[in-house]
C-alpha cells in the first residue's frame, strides 16, 4: 500500500512537474524565442500581459492614463492573492513599484520583468506571500515605439531597440518634478495610487569598464535621511549584495566616473528630485535604479537583473513589517525637523571601500585622432580597494516654515501640487498677513537648452518680514503633510530642483516698467530734493564706484529702483512664507 502511496505521489509530482513547463514554454518571451537577442516590442510586451492576465487570476493589466505617443501607460500587478486594490492591499502587504523602459534602448528590466511574472505565476519561482509586484512594463512608449539598432553606440545589445527621448524627445528620467510630459503625469498618478514600499527602477550603465554585469544607484541615504536612511545604507544594501553574491552575482555600487578609470575612486550619484528614485523618496520610498553593464552580453544582463528582482523579493518578505514601520515612523518625523537641506555636497571626511573588480587600463595613442586615449585590457582583471564617496553633507538649509502662501494665478504650480496630492485652502476673504517674503538677489541661467528649459542655479535670495495684503482665493499651504519634503524641494528656489530653477516663474524676473531718461532726470532731481536720505546713500554710491559716478544711466536706473515708481512685482518671488512661532 505504501508502495503505491509512493507511485502515486510521484506521479503527481512528476505531472504537475510537466504542466508547469507546459505553462512556461506556452507563455515563452519574444526574449526566449529570439535565442536571447532581442527585445520584445511595445505591442508585443502588453500583448504578453494581456495573455498572463487572462491566464493567471494573481495578475492582473490595467490602462493608467496617457502619455506623449498618443498610446497608454499600463500597471500589471502581481498578487498571489488575486486582490488588486492597493487601498486594501498596501496595508498588509509590502508593495514594490517597478519601472521598466524608461530609457527604452535600456530595455534589460523590459524582458527580465516578464520573464519574472511568468515565473511566478507559473510556479517556476516561489510566489511572495506578503508582498504585491507593481510594473510599468514600457513606461517611455514612444522612445520604444522610434526602434533602431544604432543609437546606443556603446551598448552589446539586443540587436534593436527604442531610443531615449519620448514622442517629445524628452528625457524622461529628468521629468519627475518638472513634470512636462503626459507620461510623468501618469506616473504621478500611478505611484500615488500603489504607494509603493519600494521602488525599482531598471537601466543600463553607461561610462568606464569593469567585471561587473550588475551595478546599484540606491537613493542617497543621507538624504533620505533618519532611520529609513540608516536601514537603507546598512541593512537592505548589503543585504541584496550578500543574497546575489550567495548566487554568484557579483555587485557593486554604479561606477559614477568617465573619462577616467574607477580606480581612481569614485562617488555615489546625488538622485536629486527631478531622477525617477528622486522623486520617489520625497514619499519615503527606498528607491534604487538598476544599472547592468552596457558592455556585457545582453542574454547575461536580463539574467542579472532578474535575479536582483528575486532578491529584492525575498528582502521585502524577511524585512517588509520593518520597512512599514518604518515608513510609518517617517511620515512624521518632519514634527523634530526646525531646517531642512536645500543643497548638498560630498563629505570629504568619509569614505567607504570597496574591493572593485575591474579591468587595467593604459592611455594610448588614437588610431584615429593621433591623441591620447583610454584603453582597458580584459586580459588583465583586478581586485583593489577602492574609496568610494557615499557620504553627504548639507550645504545650505532653510528653517521650515508653517506655510507656503501661493498667490492665484500660477496655475501650472497648482496643478503639479493637485497631481501630488498636496493638501491646501483657498484665504476665503482678502486679507492682510505677516509673511516673510523672498526677493530673488541672484541667479545663474544655463546657456544651453536642458530638456526643454534653461535651468537656474546657485539662486539666492534676500528676505525680510513684511506685511502683504492677500486676495481671496491665494492658496495657503500647510507645510505639517505628508508631502512636506515634496513642498521645500519645489517652492524654496534655493533647492536644485525648485520650480524657480525650472523656470516656472521666470516673468518676475523681467521688469515690466522703465523710463524715458529725458523725463526721469526731472523725477530723480526731486526725488533727491525730498529724500536727503537717499541722497546720501545715492552719494556714497558714487563716491565707492568708478563705474557708476560715470554712468549716467546706472545711476538714473538706482534712483529709480530706490523709488515708488519701480515695480514691486519684479524679482518678488510670488510664495510666502508663514512662519513658525516660537514658543
Amino acid at each position: 500500500m505504501k508502495q503505491v502511496v509512493l507511485l502515486t505521489l510521484i506521479c503527481m509530482f512528476f505531472s504537475c512537474e510537466d504542466q508547469k513547463q507546459d505553462k512556461i514554454e506556452e507563455f515563452q518571451t519574444h526574449f526566449e524565442l529570439s535565442e536571447y537577442k532581442e527585445t520584445a516590442t511595445y505591442l508585443q510586451v502588453i500583448d504578453f500581459y494581456i495573455r498572463l492576465a487572462k491566464e493567471f487570476p494573481e495578475i492582473n493589466i490595467q490602462t493608467i492614463g496617457e502619455t506623449d505617443s498618443g498610446y497608454p501607460l499600463h500597471l500589471v500587478t502581481f498578487n498571489i492573492d488575486g486582490d488588486f486594490n492597493f487601498q486594501k492591499i498596501g496595508k498588509n502587504k509590502t508593495v514594490i513599484l517597478i519601472n521598466n523602459g524608461i530609457h527604452p534602448g535600456e530595455s534589460d528590466g523590459i524582458d527580465a520583468t516578464m520573464l519574472l511574472y511568468r515565473d511566478l505565476a507559473t510556479g517556476k519561482v516561489d510566489a511572495p506571500e506578503n508582498t504585491v509586484l507593481a510594473t510599468i512594463p514600457v513606461y517611455n512608449v514612444g522612445g520604444a515605439l522610434n526602434r533602431n539598432s544604432f543609437s546606443r553606440a556603446n551598448q552589446n545589445g539586443p540587436t534593436s531597440y527604442g531610443f531615449r527621448g519620448n514622442a517629445q524627445n524628452y528625457d524622461l528620467n529628468r521629468d519627475f518634478i518638472k513634470v512636462d510630459t503626459k507620461n510623468a503625469v501618469t506616473f504621478a498618478s500611478i505611484f500615488h495610487l500603489v504607494q509603493p514600499d519600494i521602488f525599482i527602477d531598471n537601466h543600463v550603465s553607461n561610462g568606464a569598464d569593469y567585471q561587473y554585469t550588475l551595478t546599484h544607484l540606491f537613493t542617497q541615504h543621507n538624504k533620505l535621511g533618519g532611520d529609513l536612511g540608516n536601514y537603507l545604507n546598512k541593512r537592505m544594501m548589503p543585504k541584496l549584495s550578500k543574497l546575489l553574491q550567495e548566487d554568484n552575482w557579483e555587485i557593486t555600487p554604479y561606477v559614477n566616473v568617465f573619462n577616467k578609470v574607477p580606480e581612481s575612486g569614485f562617488s555615489q550619484f546625488m538622485d536629486y528630485p527631478r531622477y525617477s528614485t528622486g522623486y520617489t523618496t520625497l514619499w519615503n520610498t527606498l528607491g534604487m535604479m538598476v544599472e547592468t553593464h552596457m558592455l556585457k552580453p545582453y542574454e547575461k544582463r536580463v539574467e542579472g537583473t532578474y535575479e536582483l528582482m528575486v532578491k529584492m523579493i525575498a528582502i521585502a518578505e524577511e524585512d517588509g513589517k520593518n520597512i512599514k514601520t518604518l515608513r510609518k515612523e517617517a511620515l512624521t518625523r518632519h514634527m523634530d525637523w526646525t531646517h531642512y537641506p536645500v543643497q548638498w555636497k560630498i563629505d570629504t571626511t568619509r569614505t567607504s571601500t570597496l574591493k572593485f573588480r575591474g579591468y587595467e587600463a593604459d592611455t594610448l595613442i588614437s588610431e584615429v585622432t593621433g591623441l591620447p586615449r583610454l584603453k582597458y585590457d580584459r586580459t588583465k582583471p583586478f581586485t583593489k580597494e577602492v574609496n568610494y564617496s557615499d557620504y553627504f553633507i548639507p550645504t545650505d538649509s532653510v528653517a521650515i516654515p508653517e506655510a507656503y502662501i501661493l498667490k492665484k494665478g500660477w496655475h501650472k504650480v497648482i496643478e503639479l501640487l493637485n497631481l501630488n496630492n498636496i493638501e491646501y485652502t483657498k484665504i476665503d476673504k482678502d486679507t492682510t498677513l505677516s509673511v516673510e517674503s523672498y526677493r530673488i538677489a541672484d541667479y545663474k541661467t544655463q546657456q544651453n537648452p536642458y530638456e526643454g528649459h534653461y535651468p537656474h542655479s546657485d539662486t539666492k535670495v534676500s528676505k525680510e518680514i513684511k506685511t502683504v495684503s492677500f486676495s481671496q482665493g491665494d492658496y495657503y499651504i500647510p507645510t505639517n503633510q505628508t508631502g512636506i519634503r515634496y513642498l521645500l524641494e519645489t517652492l524654496e528656489p534655493q533647492a536644485t530642483d525648485s520650480f524657480f530653477n525650472w523656470n516656472f516663474f521666470d516673468t518676475i524676473l523681467q521688469q515690466k516698467e522703465g523710463f524715458s531718461p529725458y523725463v526721469f532726470e526731472d523725477v530723480a532731481l526731486e526725488i533727491l530734493q525730498k529724500d536727503p536720505e537717499l541722497k546720501a546713500e545715492f552719494d556714497r554710491t558714487k563716491d565707492s564706484s568708478a563705474t557708476f559716478s560715470a554712468n549716467w544711466y546706472k545711476q538714473l536706473d538706482w534712483l529709480f529702483k530706490n523709488s515708488k515708481y519701480y515695480e514691486d512685482a519684479h524679482l518678488q518671488y510670488p510664495v510666502y512664507r508663514i512662519l513658525k512661532s516660537v514658543d
